[in-house]
Parts: structure tokens; sequence; C-alpha cells
């Protein structure tokens, strides 16, 4: 029995807002390109990045939840499948890549989570005692 498997994993960065589209039909579309880098040292021990551009495509639900609560710069997962694009352009075939996600997970804290955090800074509390309560009976809160 032979199966073939079309899955590919990218963690990135969004170059661009997610721009939201729909098919004739209504189906909600999003596009927007990932960028993932490669780092690694060269021949003289010099620290080189490498940037790699994908195209990604969302549909329906999670075409609007990428629109909705992604922008440019942020980090993600993204996991689909590899698929292919064959059109003309001055008479000539192209043939584009993209990948068709199923899933997405945002990889930074929402904008609120971080001004909490900013909030906490280091220099205010002197050691962890300080914002440990008193009374604690060793138990967890819930």
């Amino acid at each position: 029995m032979s199966k073939g498997l079309n899955k590919v994993i990218l963690i990135g960065r969004l170059g661009q807002d997610p721009e939201l589209k729909y098919t004739p039909d209504g189906t909600a579309f999003c596009k927007f390109s990932l960028a993932t880098d490669i780092v690694y040292k060269d021949k003289d021990g010099n620290r080189v990045t490498q940037t790699e551009w994908h195209s990604i495509v969302a549909w329906r639900k999670l075409a609007e939840i990428c629109h909705t609560y992604l922008k440019k710069g942020s980090l993600v997962y993204c996991e689909g499948r590899l698929r292919y694009n064959t059109y003309e352009k001055d008479k000539v075939k192209i043939k584009a890549a993209f990948i068709n996600i199923t899933d997405l997970s945002m990889l930074e804290p929402k904008k609120a989570e971080l001004e909490v955090e900013q909030k906490i800074d280091s220099s205010d509390v002197e050691s962890f005692e300080d914002i440990i309560p008193e009374e604690d009976d060793g138990k967890p809160p819930f």
C-alpha cells in the first residue's frame, strides 16, 4: 500500500498585513507572505542569515481569524499542504507554489498581555519573596 504525504510546517513572521478577499460564491480567503530564517556560519566563521519567503493562503473561518488577529511582523506557526497555481503572464506560463494552511497558532502574547508584563519590571522587586503572598498553605489556588 503506497500513500503520499503533503505536509508543510513553518514558523515565521508575516511580511505584510493579511489580505482578506471573497470568492464569487462568498467563501472567505486570506493571503499573506511568511518569512522564515536559516542562520549558519560561512567558511570564514561569519554568521549568515538567509531568509525564505512563502506565500500563504487560509480559507473560510481560518481566513477571517488571520485577518482579524494577525498583522505584519506577527510570529506564527503554520501547518498545511503545498499547492501550485499555474497562470499566464505576458504570454509566459508561470507555476507558483503556495502553502494552503489548515492550522495556525499565534506564538506571541496578545498586546494586553505584553502591557501587563512591561508593568512588572525586575527593578521594582528586590526578590521573588516580595511578590509571593505571605500566607501560602502550599495548595494550588484553584
